[in-house]
């Protein structure tokens, strides 16, 4: 009897599961004949364009644009890369090492001029300076060429001899022959000490061996006994994700959850723990963040944060919570396709844009507040998802004057820095460096008869009404005060040069600085008016406020609440 009962319920069990896989398998054959069905349509369609079509056609060019447009619908990152494209894709995503001379370029005037020199390599030892022209390369006349083109020419295998014919101001054209060295720029771009004995660690990227350079530097670092140490990832746009991890274990115990990866397909959700005793567990630590950090980024200061580990002083994140691999394609190409979603300890995910559901005229929103969840730390401080990692001090943004980006942006800076450099050739000390009243004066009198002209926003808004007044025929009755008004905004843009002049200094001594110092120089000659490096080095002396911060006292119990991110997002959007 009760075999027969048991068997009254296991019978309907059978049949219902049997239903499912029937489902399942059909459903499985329905995918199969879609997919046949489309690649068909897409092969029989390009076949016909490329046969009829009234002009001749570059057919790689039109499949790699229909593929682009296919996979446009679903996020930035998912992206196909032909064989051409390989290299340039390797450089960005996974190594920065090649062949060639040490040194960057741009286009000015259909005139190729060397922009950044590192120091170590090629260039640097030739002495070929920033604002120096590149006339020809290999006697390959330079003039009407690309940066791509020029960029290609001076690239190639290490220890190939390379003629540059190189002009510097008003001298002779001179000819330097150098001999192309394996050229890695590294992922800490600096390391050292600053004010108060505190350890000083800029990574700039997380590619290849990130995570050996930051042990590397924190290792040099340890040996002048720091007080504390300040890791800045402001404006890294991330990179492998495993290098992440292992640089969050030099600061965490070992066998601790970093992040996890969830995603549709069950074998590639993962996570990612330390394996090894950590490094410096023990010693205050800040983590820099801006608008620019993202991915890795947000991993590191998200885990960090999370674990209660350190403190995160700067602005919100970028909010980029996805997780990419790259499938290899036939004939040497390959697709990126993003294939989850990452999750710091806490169990909140970063990614603040929602690609899944975009508006009909397919733009992207934002995670809704009312879909963003609270999350505990460790110590049991609240912190949120859907909206990039949020500092545990927010530092606001400062924006340069309209006329000191106009100076920048028109390279009257950097021709200055190019002079100044000429003019003084004796080394200078970049933390110690500053810009003289008499060297101010001089610079001032240098853009004397050069257009460094802008537009303000009062300017625009001024000239809006004088398009709108005149629509309506009103202008007449307002033309005096308009004239007057547009006179005064006139003088008050002459003085901008002295009303904006401890900014304007500050971005020549930075650009000088780099004529002398290179790289390092221009994080040296800034660290005086770094705010963001001012507040890390301050608290990590005040352990009382420290400690708070961690255990999550007062204010510091909920960090970036949606109503107080979203004060956080609007400081910065009007600071823009």
């Amino acid at each position: 009897m009760e075999n027969r009962m048991l068997s009254r319920y296991r019978k309907p069990a059978l049949y219902i599961g049997g239903l499912a896989v029937a489902i399942g398998l059909w459903s499985f054959q329905d995918d199969l004949f879609q997919i046949s069905k489309n690649l068909d349509v897409f092969a029989s369609v390009y076949k016909e364009v490329n046969i009829n079509y009234v002009d001749d056609i570059n057919s790689a060019k039109l499949v790699k644009t229909g593929v682009d447009a296919m996979l446009e619908g679903l996020d930035p990152y998912t992206e196909f890369v032909p064989e051409s494209e390989i290299e340039d894709y390797k450089l960005h995503y996974v190594s920065t090492q090649y062949g060639g001379i040490g040194a960057s370029i741009f286009l000015r005037d259909n005139k190729i001029y060397v922009s950044d020199v590192f120091a170590g390599f090629p260039a640097q030892k030739a002495d070929i300076r920033q604002g120096d022209q590149m006339l020809k390369i290999n006697d390959v006349e330079l003039a009407g060429k690309t940066n791509d083109q020029v960029s290609q020419l001076l690239k190639g295998s290490k220890g190939a001899v390379i003629k540059l014919l190189m002009k510097r101001d008003a001298d002779a054209p001179v000819v330097k022959t150098l001999t192309r060295d394996e050229i890695k720029q590294p992922n800490v771009v600096y390391s050292g000490m600053v004010a108060n004995n505190m350890g000083y660690i800029k990574l700039n990227k997380f590619l290849e061996n990130s995570a050996q350079e930051v042990t590397d530097a924190l290792i040099g670092l340890k040996k002048n006994n720091p007080n504390g140490i300040i890791l800045d990832l402001r404006s890294n746009g991330g990179g492998i994700l495993q290098e992440a991890v292992k640089i969050v274990n030099l600061f965490v115990q070992k066998d601790v959850m970093v992040v996890s990866q969830r995603g549709k397909i069950k074998e590639k959700n993962f996570t990612y723990n330390t394996v090894s005793t950590p490094l410096e567990q023990n010693l205050p630590l800040v983590v820099l963040v801006n608008s620019r950090s993202a991915s890795a980024s947000e991993i590191v200061a998200g885990a960090l944060q999370d674990l209660d580990r350190a403190i995160i002083i700067g602005q919100r994140s970028y909010g980029k919570g996805l997780v990419q691999q790259t499938f290899n394609l036939p004939y040497n190409s390959l697709v990126k396709v993003t294939v989850a979603k990452y999750y710091v300890p806490s169990g909140r995910c970063v990614q603040e844009l929602d690609y899944a559901h975009r508006k009909t005229d397919g733009s992207v929103i934002k995670v809704a507040d009312s879909s963003i969840h609270e999350f505990k730390t460790r110590n049991g401080r609240s912190v949120y998802d859907g909206s990039g990692i949020y500092p545990d001090v927010f530092i606001k943004q400062e924006r340069f004057a309209n006329i000191t980006q106009t100076l920048v942006s028109k390279l009257f800076v950097f021709d200055y820095a190019t002079k100044y450099r000429n003019a003084h050739p004796q080394p200078i000390d970049p933390r110690s460096f500053t810009l003289t009243d008499e060297d101010y004066a001089d610079f001032t009198k240098y853009l004397e008869g050069k257009n460094y002209t802008y537009n303000t926003i009062s300017e625009k808004m001024l000239a809006g009404l004088k398009t709108e007044a005149t629509k309506e025929k009103q202008f007449a009755e307002i033309q005096a005060e308009y004239d007057a008004l547009k006179a005064k905004m006139a003088a008050s843009k002459r003085n901008d040069l002295q009303l904006h002049k401890a900014e304007i200094k500050q971005v020549l001594e930075n650009e000088i600085a780099s004529r002398y110092g290179y790289e390092k120089g221009r994080y040296e000659a800034n660290f005086k008016y770094d705010k963001e490096l001012a507040e890390a080095v301050k608290i990590m002396q005040d352990k009382t406020q420290l400690a708070s911060i961690l255990k999550g006292v007062g204010d510091y119990k909920t960090i970036g609440k949606p109503v107080l991110a979203m004060a956080g997002k609007k400081e910065e959007k009007d600071n823009d």
